[in-house]
C-alpha cells in the first residue's frame, strides 16, 4: 500500500499564509512587550494570557499544520486547553486566598 492512500492530502499553504502569520505573530509579540511596560492592575495577566493564547493557536494551527488535521487532534488539543484553563484559574484562586500574607510580610519589612 503507498504511504498516500492512507493520508488525505493537506491544501497547499502558500507562502503569502506563512508570511502574513508570522508577521502577526511579530505584532503579537511587539504587543507583549508593550503591555508588559504598562500596568493594567489585575488585568495584565489576563491581557497577557490572551495575547500568548492567539500566539500558541497561530503557531499550532498554521506552522504545526493542525488546521488540516483530522478533528480528533483538535478536540484532544481543546481538551488539554480546558485542562489547563482550569488548573490557572484554581492557581490564581489559591494566590488571591493567600494575598493578605504577601501584604502583612511587605508591611514587616518596610518597618
Amino acid at each position: 500500500m503507498d504511504h498516500a492512500e492512507h493520508h488525505e492530502e493537506h491544501p497547499m499553504i502558500g507562502y503569502g499564509t506563512y508570511i502574513s502569520i508570522w508577521l502577526a505573530l511579530l505584532i503579537l509579540t511587539a504587543l507583549t512587550v508593550a503591555i508588559a511596560g504598562f500596568d493594567l492592575g489585575k488585568y495584565t495577566t489576563l491581557v497577557a494570557m490572551v495575547v500568548a493564547t492567539v500566539k500558541t493557536t497561530l503557531v499550532g494551527l498554521y506552522f504545526m499544520h493542525l488546521r488540516y488535521e483530522p478533528k480528533v487532534f483538535h478536540y484532544m488539543i481543546l481538551v488539554t486547553f480546558m485542562i489547563m484553563v482550569v488548573i490557572v484559574i484554581f492557581t490564581f484562586i489559591d494566590g488571591n486566598r493567600f494575598s493578605y500574607l504577601s501584604h502583612e510580610v511587605q508591611a514587616e519589612v518596610h518597618h
